[in-house]
């Protein structure tokens, strides 16, 4: 298993949250789902690399690069 922040994590690679970053903006990650030992998978980038579309907790969501950078992850062997 590989830790690293979400914003690294290719498209189609699945992985599990393990810890934010504490910065303002952790509760509202957390409100949308974004909670340790939840399974994530990113689904896509967008062309110029900002944003991504991740899918946590059933369904889509859209986050930006520099939000990612605050969600460390550990990637599925």
């Amino acid at each position: 298993m590989e830790r690293m922040k979400l914003s690294r994590l290719k498209a189609g690679r699945k992985a599990i949250i393990r810890e934010h970053v504490d910065t303002d903006f952790r509760l509202t990650l957390m409100e949308m789902g974004c909670l340790p030992g939840e399974p994530v998978q990113v689904e896509m980038i967008a062309p110029l690399g900002d944003p991504m579309a991740i899918s946590i907790a059933g369904y889509y969501l859209s986050i930006r690069k520099r939000e990612a950078d605050n969600i460390w992850v550990e990637t599925e062997a």
